[in-house]
């Protein structure tokens, strides 16, 4: 199946900058339709506001209140949001963060920094060739 071009993207990052950042490398692979959130606890508002209209979530792992992991998790609990797909973002690399992610339903886990090449193959994985 294709992937849809046009489907709603949610990113999630305290830090703006980096709001900034992953939405230019979404637009530079074709998405446009993204909108931004900067913890979980406004992500969560977000996507249970939309019942269910995104296609990815793109989350950081480190943020305030609500981290990344505590925002997958109600992710994967609720059954309108549990089949969105959901990478997580994070500057650890350590193995068990790895591991809790994938323990949580992480669909795929990038460590930054990285580029659109990066972000395109973690999205191919999750969601098919575009």
């Amino acid at each position: 199946m294709a992937v849809d071009m046009n489907m709603n993207v949610l990113i999630v990052d305290d830090y703006k900058t980096m709001l900034r950042i992953i939405r230019n490398l979404l637009r530079q692979l074709g998405f446009e339709n993204v909108e931004e959130a900067t913890d979980g606890t406004q992500a969560l508002e977000i996507l249970k506001d939309s019942g269910g209209k995104f296609g990815l979530i793109i989350s950081d792992w480190n943020m305030e209140p609500m981290t990344g992991i505590e925002l997958l998790r109600h992710v994967r609990a609720d059954d309108k949001l549990k089949h969105i797909p959901f990478i997580m973002v994070t500057a650890e690399s350590k193995s068990e963060n790895v591991i809790t992610a994938k323990e949580a339903g992480v669909s795929n886990y990038i460590v930054k920094p990285f580029n659109a090449a990066t972000l395109k193959s973690k999205m191919v994985s999750v969601l098919g060739d575009f």
